[in-house]
């Protein structure tokens, strides 16, 4: 059978087992709803965990980057390993303890405040969007390309399966639809990282293969080819970061602590019955989700070589049709400037400025490039998202490889989306509705405004899909600096330090989220042309900004706290016994 065929046997496959899980396991209270009734098994909440980690911006977009960035790619790997082990060590389980639904849940009882209560919901519906954003990007992009639908029609399509599954099951449905997810997108990311692997290097573990001799070069080991192409086409060497030390600190430590604070996460450990559960799953979820990030750096080197051996100095007429089918939506560009009728692949810019996200100018109805010569001799245009799907094409794998590799592109997308439509549910029905505007709505109501607020989200993250703000990695990113800035500060302090009180959580919140917010949207849409070092405060990237509000929000919090009222001594009580392992 041919791709598409495929592809939609696949995807359709594994939609109806959401859908049914969804069914079997739907919610029928609030407690099923937020917390997926407190039963869920330490393995299973371990796989539905590393499934809603593991977002279209780690299966597809990660991979991705690397490709591109070569070592300074590593950054992303180091700064989302990293914050899942800080989040499981030092916050998982004293969270699990305090025993509240949410973070703003959290925050409103430490902080013995409806304001502060009020600012961590804001924070978590900015943090949550801009997540989600990136994922219904993902989505898009295998829609568009693989099941040959309008941009616009495959979003709607995706926001169709999360809001059925979503609205049905709740955190209950969820969290077992992901457990299948996992098991598709890890299965997704592995075979063609192996078959590859054996293709290109003859070992079949990829983690080894990344660091082993090239078959088709004998004597050769695939990073010095990789240096050797990207030096001769003028690019960096491979194996080099071209980023500042302290630029890479902060992006490691925005993406470390930004995952420590993302709301979608941190519930996750509300759902087990005990403490120990808690640990027991951030434990089996590194386990699973360290397979996948292990794999991403093989997976990128894999790519780039293909592509450049590929490409590069290709007569355009000659190129295979996986370069034609990627270049009809536009993921792909290729201008003939010396007019030779061949690819010119090398460093510098296809077109001047970067790709205009659009909705309807783009063949796709998409985006459109700007059709005008860059300052370089570089014809073509990639768009980075496009890696880990276009790569067992380009190595001439299977179709079937390639379907399966859609199937869990959308797995992640959607798992990852899932959870996060949860978030901005629980916070708008619980944290808002339930906790201050109607507090004595029943149950049954407190039920149906969520699975509203769940509506309402799915067409606002269906607006962030058609009309994406960017790449998935980069939009995933800036989510991760806002939570680092926002929520990490507070839940850091509201464990460790008894003495922080209201005003001063809220201070922090308020100063680090409109930091980090202005320095992102000044640099990357305000400004663009000022996005470089020279004009970066203390040399810090947008990417690594969440470092600096972090940094400002611990500040302000606090001197905030220490020129104001200590905290009353059954709240500086409660932070005693949870620290306090029982027994």
């Amino acid at each position: 059978m041919d791709i598409q065929t495929l592809t939609y046997v696949f995807v359709s496959i594994s939609f109806a087992l959401y859908i049914g899980i969804a069914i079997w396991a739907r919610a029928g209270t609030t407690d099923d709803f937020y917390v997926a009734g407190h039963q869920v098994h330490p393995l299973a909440n371990g796989m539905a965990t590393a499934a809603d980690w593991m977002s279209a911006a780690s299966f597809i977009s990660m991979a991705g980057l690397i490709s591109f960035m070569g070592s300074d790619g590593a950054m992303y790997l180091m700064g989302w390993t990293g914050g899942y082990v800080l989040l499981a060590l030092l916050l998982a389980p004293y969270l699990r303890k305090f025993g509240q639904f949410t973070v703003p849940d959290f925050v409103g009882e430490r902080y013995y405040s409806n304001t502060a209560r009020t600012v961590a919901i804001i924070c978590a519906l900015f943090v949550s969007f801009t997540y989600v954003a990136g994922q219904m990007r993902g989505v898009g992009i295998v829609f568009s390309r693989f099941l040959e639908v309008d941009i616009t029609l495959g979003v709607l399509i995706g926001m169709a399966i999360v809001f059925f599954y979503a609205v049905l099951g709740g955190m209950k449905g969820i969290t077992y639809t992901q457990v299948a997810q996992y098991c598709v997108l890890i299965f997704a990311f592995m075979v063609p990282a192996i078959f590859i692997s054996i293709l290109m290097t003859g070992n079949p573990i990829p983690q080894l293969g990344f660091g082993s001799e090239l078959i088709a070069d004998q004597g050769v080991y695939l990073l010095d080819k990789l240096d050797g192409l990207s030096t001769e086409l003028g690019f960096g060497k491979y194996t080099s970061g071209n980023k500042s030390t302290f630029d890479m600190i902060c992006i490691v430590a925005a993406l470390m602590v930004g995952t420590a604070g993302l709301p979608h996460v941190i519930v996750r450990f509300f759902t087990v019955p005990k403490v120990r559960d808690a640990r027991l799953s951030a434990g089996y979820a590194l386990i699973l989700i360290a397979i996948l990030y292990t794999t991403a750096p093989a997976v990128a080197s894999f790519a780039r070589l293909n592509l450049i051996n590929t490409v590069s100095e290709a007569n355009y007429s000659a190129t295979p049709e996986w370069f034609k089918n990627w270049e009809a939506i536009d993921l792909i560009a290729w201008r003939d400037k010396n007019n030779d009728g061949k690819i010119q692949y090398v460093a510098g810019d296809a077109f001047k400025g970067k790709p205009i996200f659009t909705s309807g100018n783009g063949p796709s109805g998409e985006r459109l490039l700007l059709n005008v010569d860059g300052g370089s001799v570089n014809e073509l245009y990639i768009d980075q998202d496009i890696m880990v799907l276009a790569n067992p094409e380009i190595a001439q794998l299977p179709n079937w490889v390639v379907a399966l590799v859609v199937a869990g592109g959308l797995a992640a997308a959607l798992s990852t989306a899932a959870g996060l439509l949860l978030v901005i549910s629980t916070s708008i029905a619980h944290d808002l509705f339930k906790k201050m505007l109607l507090p004595s709505i029943t149950d049954k109501q407190e039920l149906l405004f969520a699975r509203i607020a769940v509506g309402v989200a799915v067409l606002i993250a269906g607006y962030f899909g058609i009309n994406p703000p960017g790449f998935v990695a980069q939009v995933v990113a800036f989510a991760f600096g806002l939570a680092a800035s926002t929520f990490f500060p507070v839940i850091f302090m509201g464990i460790f330090y008894k003495r922080m009180n209201k005003e001063g959580a809220i201070a922090g919140m308020i100063s680090g989220l409109v930091f980090t917010a202005s320095y992102i949207i000044y640099f990357k849409f305000i400004d663009p042309s000022a996005n470089n070092e020279n004009h970066w405060w203390f040399g810090v990237s947008p990417e690594g900004s969440g470092t600096l509000g972090m940094t400002l929000n611990f500040m302000v919090a606090f001197t905030v706290s220490s020129l104001t009222a200590a905290p009353p001594k059954n709240v500086q009580d409660l932070v005693e016994r949870i620290r306090v392992p029982r027994g």
